[in-house]
């Protein structure tokens, strides 16, 4: 729950920052590129976890990792002031959480549309202009094949699940009958 707090306080941060140089997207682009890094290269973040190295050291690691990103200067602020707090080990909670609050202030939901079978760009146009006339959002969606579902549509919101599979209705068929 701490990690929690701390990733909100400085995600919340980044977005207010963000919002009012209107760079919002382009701060969760430079983002993610930084934390996939660290998530590609697991020695990366151990240096960062590693006492042996000095915090100047550490400092030096995280400015070549912005130059080589080619962050912006805000953006590269805000990863040295990680490195100063200790707070890189967060990098990936910050990174989820700047979205979430990005995607909240922005307006976006971003469902994301499981099926058994892919689905065709007029039938994501529908899902997605149904959605979008329920929530009143603009809709990103991230559509997804799931053989499991044997057919019919799973869209998960957030922690609101719309389930209109076969394996759904199935097991709900079957509980009826065990049921009697």
């Amino acid at each position: 729950m701490i990690n929690n707090a701390i990733a909100k306080r400085y995600a919340k941060a980044l977005v207010q920052l963000a919002s009012e140089g209107g760079l919002v997207d382009r701060f969760r682009d430079e983002l993610a590129v930084v934390n996939a890094l660290f998530t590609g290269n697991p020695d990366l973040g151990a240096a960062f976890a590693n006492p042996a190295f000095t915090a100047e050291q550490k400092k030096g690691i995280m400015q070549d990792l912005v130059a080589k990103s080619a962050c912006s200067p805000l953006v590269g602020n805000f990863l040295l002031l990680l490195v100063d707090k200790n707070r890189v080990a967060f990098l990936s909670q910050i990174v989820q959480t700047y979205e979430t609050l990005a995607d909240e202030q922005s307006g976006v939901i971003r469902p994301v549309i499981r099926s058994a079978f892919a689905l065709d760009a007029d039938q994501v146009d529908s899902i997605k202009g149904v959605l979008e006339k329920k929530s009143g959002k603009n809709v990103i969606p991230q559509v997804a094949v799931d053989k499991e579902l044997l057919g019919g549509v799973v869209i998960q919101i957030g922690d609101i699940a719309y389930d209109s599979s076969v394996k759904t209705q199935l097991k709900r068929i079957q509980d009826i009958l065990q049921k009697g």
